[in-house]
């Protein structure tokens, strides 16, 4: 596979490892700092046709949330097979997935591509609807990222929360805001915590007055979700068009 990936910081470079490891080319490379990228852009279309003429089979874009719109309306035209792993763009997911259908291409998004993650979240949502009918116990959700991470709740943390209320039919709102008063019990609150260089850690707490619950996914490096990128893209280009996320890998295994 040749691949081309959009936003070449950290992640990016973790993911060119990646591919490298599975027996794959990295044929086009950009970024608007990072100087060892192949193309130093921020404007999407120059973005886009850079992407378009690198013979690439399929892009993986991992970039910031102030430019991934952006960035995916433009690369949505080329025709390739695109995996998002930026987060903070889902609100546009209904008109994201118009321009996919119109275009007949194909979109691979996800919150987080870690396959440990992805059990967890479907753990998460067997016991949030185990503990549905027992309203003695509240429910919490809480995330912890490094220091250097955009955006606070993580796309992990929201997916996991919005898992809760799909589940938990008392629980119909998310707050991620501090409380300074007391939560309605309808409330489901989801905090989140940004410190030194934790890759992230995401807990989920059913309480009740007898006991706790807890269940938790520590992360120990971001080497995972950069493998789950690549292996998304692998998946990808045999998939055919349409919007696609992590349940579509579990589901065909």
């Amino acid at each position: 596979m040749r691949l081309a990936i959009v936003g070449y910081g950290k992640m990016g470079h973790m993911i060119a490892a990646a591919a490298a490891l599975r027996g794959h080319d990295v044929v086009c490379t950009v970024d608007p700092f990072a100087k060892d990228a192949s193309i130093v852009t921020s404007e999407p279309l120059s973005m886009a046709t850079a992407v378009a003429g690198s013979g690439a089979d399929a892009v993986i874009e991992f970039s910031h949330p102030s430019s991934v719109r952006g960035n995916i309306d433009a690369l949505i035209p080329t025709g390739l097979p695109l995996v998002v792993g930026t987060t903070g763009w889902h609100d546009s997911l209904p008109e994201v997935s118009e321009t996919v259908k119109a275009r007949g291409s194909a979109l691979f998004y996800s919150s987080n591509f870690s396959v440990g993650v992805n059990l967890f979240y479907r753990i998460v949502s067997d016991a949030a609807r185990l503990l549905a009918d027992f309203e003695n116990y509240d429910v919490a959700v809480f995330e912890s990222h490094h220091s250097n991470k955009a955006d606070s709740p993580s796309g992990t943390g929201i997916e996991i929360a919005r898992r809760i209320l799909e589940n938990v039919p008392r629980k119909t709102k998310i707050v991620s805001d501090a409380f300074t008063r007391k939560p309605d019990p309808s409330e489901l609150h989801l905090a989140s915590l940004r410190v030194g260089s934790t890759p992230g850690t995401h807990s989920v707490f059913f309480d009740s007055a007898a006991d706790t619950i807890e269940l938790t996914h520590v992360a120990r490096n971001r080497e995972g979700f950069a493998l789950g990128a690549v292996r998304a893209a692998e998946w990808l280009i045999g998939a055919g068009p349409g919007i696609f996320t992590m349940n579509d890998i579990f589901d065909s295994l």
